[in-house]
């Protein structure tokens, strides 16, 4: 019996915009703890590994000496679980849908496209955040950064879903905007759809790829090509 075909999502900057979100709550952590503030711009280039990772990156960027009051795994940790309740509290305040999310979903549900979310994300905020922004049903699997012991760039973080959704990493693909969606992808075996202007600080010629898109509208014609 042939498996289903299998796409996987990354969530922020892929299927969602949720810069605009992520900076409110940053700059809420940076206000609270005497740090400077952060830009859309700077925030979506410090992304793709989780809120720790994102706010040990914010404060690498001001000066290495203001960074070891950061590696103080107290203070680090007050941070992080500040900007997860206020993030919380405040996850679709400005998020909004990459363009041409909904019908692509749509068009890969009537197509019988197993889909499933690979994010770095927590894994409880990133299933808040698809029920509120009206898409969670369309996924068969939500993995966080802390569902497995393991998250991307790790492959196996891609490749479980997989397994879990009795797929075939050899009849799948990945979505990502990032160079750890696609470290993970390539590590995998898996081809990568690589969206432009991601949430990284890398330039698109430097993240591997098969296919480069600038939205979701019109990528169907590149997935049929697998099917």
């Amino acid at each position: 019996m042939t498996k289903k075909f299998t796409i996987l999502f990354d969530l922020d900057g892929t299927l969602v915009n949720t810069a605009p979100d992520l900076m409110r709550a940053h700059n809420h952590v940076m206000q609270h703890f005497g740090y400077p503030t952060k830009s859309t711009k700077e925030i979506k280039n410090l992304l793709g590994q989780g809120a720790g990772a994102m706010i040990g990156r914010s404060i690498w960027g001001q000066a290495k000496k203001e960074f070891g009051k950061v590696e103080d795994e107290k203070v680090k940790k007050k941070m992080v679980e500040l900007f997860v309740d206020f993030y919380g509290k405040n996850i679709v305040k400005e998020s909004t849908l990459i363009e041409g999310v909904k019908e692509f979903l749509i068009w890969a549900k009537e197509k019988k496209i197993a889909m499933a979310v690979c994010t770095n994300k927590t894994e409880y905020l990133a299933v808040d955040l698809l029920k509120k922004i009206g898409i969670y049903d369309f996924f068969e699997y939500v993995a966080g950064h802390n569902t497995f012991d393991y998250c991307k760039p790790d492959p196996r973080h891609l490749t479980s879903v997989i397994e879990i959704l009795d797929g075939d990493v050899n009849n799948s693909l990945m979505i990502g905007d990032s160079e750890t969606d696609a470290n993970a992808a390539k590590n995998a075996g898996i081809p990568v759809i690589l969206m432009e202007d991601g949430y990284t600080e890398k330039k698109t010629t430097e993240i591997y790829h098969n296919h480069l898109v600038k939205d979701f509208v019109g990528i169907e014609k590149i997935v049929s090509k697998y099917l």
